[in-house]
């Protein structure tokens, strides 16, 4: 099953509907799901134990989306998430309502696919997430995929997303296109599958990140855009 690519003059009507991320309401924070230990979020998968380069994504004060710290003021996420209201993120905890360190986005920039950078307003110690080079990923592999999203399929998908970070092992079934017609990772459901609130987390492959979330069909197949293929990019303008 593929991720059917989304034409440009459509993305504004459908990208809601195709997207991982959600909007949320006034009090979203407030209605997030912590799931009890031992049941399975991400849709499938499991908690997370460690990820010090995760960062969650909050848009006019409401989570949104998922990401990760590349750099000491650098976030990278996917584009479709950096369109609300003033950015922030929490960055280096497991848990998106406390610890680790806040900081606010002051400046975003954003490819023609679906990946964006946005530039800190302090410097965040931690550990980075390392991107990957072309190679790093292969068609077959079992990689992890992180995010914030949706535990169930629900609606509105903000009223079933964790507290705390989770993770999935998907395997990569080859190129795909993301969102926007950028190029793309698809990976098929192993013990889990991304859901609303997941777009803009990494995809890691043997500890390395080679893509962003994008879309997802929240039930067999999740698209990531491919880190790997726009490392020049995200080079110039973060350094990394």
């Amino acid at each position: 099953m593929r991720i059917t690519r989304i034409l440009p003059a459509l993305l504004a009507a459908l990208l809601a509907a195709l997207t991982l991320g959600t909007s949320a309401g006034a009090s979203a924070a407030d209605r997030s799901s912590d799931a009890p230990r031992g049941t399975n979020p991400i849709i499938g998968g499991g908690y997370a134990q460690s990820g010090p380069w995760a960062a969650r994504l909050f848009s006019g004060g409401r989570q949104t989306c998922s990401a990760t710290i590349i750099a000491p003021t650098w976030i990278l996420t996917a584009k479709h998430c950096v369109s609300g209201g003033q950015l922030s993120f929490r960055v280096g905890s497991l848990d998106q309502t406390s610890g680790g360190t806040m900081a606010n986005g002051v400046q975003t920039y954003t490819h023609s696919s679906d990946l964006a950078l946005v530039r800190l307003d302090r410097s965040v110690q931690t550990t980075y997430a390392t991107l990957g080079q072309p190679g790093s990923v292969q068609v077959g592999q079992s990689v992890q995929v992180y995010g914030w999203g949706a535990t169930a399929r629900c609606s509105p998908e903000i009223n079933c997303q964790s507290r705390l970070l989770k993770y999935a092992n998907v395997t990569v079934t080859g190129g795909c296109s993301d969102a926007y017609g950028g190029n793309a990772i698809c990976a098929r459901r192993g013990d889990g599958i991304t859901a609303g609130g997941d777009s803009g987390g990494p995809m890691m492959a043997n500890g390395v990140q080679v893509g962003v979330a994008s879309t997802s069909d929240r039930q067999t197949t999740t698209a990531y855009t491919n880190v790997t293929r726009y490392r020049s990019w995200i080079q110039s303008i973060a350094g990394v």
